[in-house]
């Protein structure tokens, strides 16, 4: 099958790759033309503008959005949808918020274009492992793009599949890396626990590894884990600060417009938000009050 990769960044030069192995035709385009040229030495057809990249597909054309988003995937979309005719098909593999989807894939409808959204997931491992991919879209569009979906899959038959109509692969994503935002803080709180008990000298790496085998904890993420233990001088050497790419933020508004309460996903989030604060006032403020009302002592900086 031929495909259309808009957005070489690593994931989507990964998933071109691994199309191409299958034996699918891959187009990609991306703005840097070093970036272009390296896909090109991995099999991968260079386009170096948006409209070349749409000439080289024969109709009707399947083109693949993998770029960040907001902005950037609807500067895309935009243009995408100038370009491609009925029959044409968009998808929009990244994690756009799921009631922008349903947005978009309005607009290009009244174009005459599909539209199909894949929550992706399986990071830098796709490559090698496989991608899980959470699909939305019209039965039929999906049916036509199975070819695709089987090889970036695990296997063909497991790992991905179609979740419901337009905007439910990105919802689903979108709770999904909420759960992953959860299961990183029990994670990281396990092993801070195990490391404060100085006195007992517990070994973390040989511990995440007991873990991988038989715990009924055992995962991916807990795989993750022991490799970035097995060098504590690294580990130690990153600053406490995370980000987060939006999933989990959305993930936790819609529980509250839901009126479903998910607490572990909520602190998870405040947790990475408080670790971006250069200088907390919440802190200062309770110790000044303490101060204020029963003279307890307080630490100056």
């Amino acid at each position: 099958m031929e495909l259309g990769m808009v957005g070489l960044g690593r994931m989507g030069l990964n998933m071109s790759t691994r199309l191409v192995q299958a034996g699918h035709r891959v187009v990609g385009f991306a703005r840097r033309k070093e970036i272009v040229d390296q896909a090109a030495t991995q099999g991968i057809a260079p386009a170096y503008t948006l409209e070349a990249l749409v000439k080289a597909l024969t109709p009707p054309r399947a083109l693949w959005l993998m770029v960040p988003a907001g902005p950037p995937t609807e500067d895309a979309v935009q243009a995408a949808l100038g370009l491609l005719g009925p029959g044409d098909t968009l998808i929009d593999g990244g994690n756009s918020y799921y009631k922008d989807t349903m947005r978009r894939a309005e607009l290009a409808r009244a174009k005459g274009v599909h539209f199909v959204d894949v929550g992706t997931s399986g990071g830098i491992w796709g490559l090698k492992e496989g991608y899980s991919l959470m699909i939305g879209g019209e039965p039929e569009d999906v049916a036509r793009l199975r070819p695709l979906f089987e090889a970036l899959a695990p296997a063909a038959n497991a790992g991905w599949g179609r979740v419901g109509n337009t905007g439910t692969g990105h919802f689903v994503k979108m709770v999904h890396n909420g759960i992953e935002y959860g299961l990183m803080e029990a994670y990281a709180e396990g092993f801070a626990i195990l490391a404060a008990k100085e006195e007992f000298g517990l070994d973390l790496a040989q511990i995440s590894n007991i873990w991988r085998q038989g715990s009924v904890v055992r995962s991916w993420l807990l795989d993750l884990a022991a490799e970035a233990l097995k060098d504590p001088v690294a580990l130690a050497q990153i600053a406490p600060v995370v980000q987060d790419s939006g999933e989990g933020r959305w993930t936790a508004i819609e529980s509250l417009d839901l009126n479903v309460s998910a607490p572990v996903i909520l602190l998870a989030l405040e947790r990475r938000i408080r670790s971006r604060e250069k200088d907390p006032l919440v802190e200062k403020m309770l110790s000044a009050l303490r101060q204020q009302f029963g003279g307890h002592a307080i630490t100056k900086e």
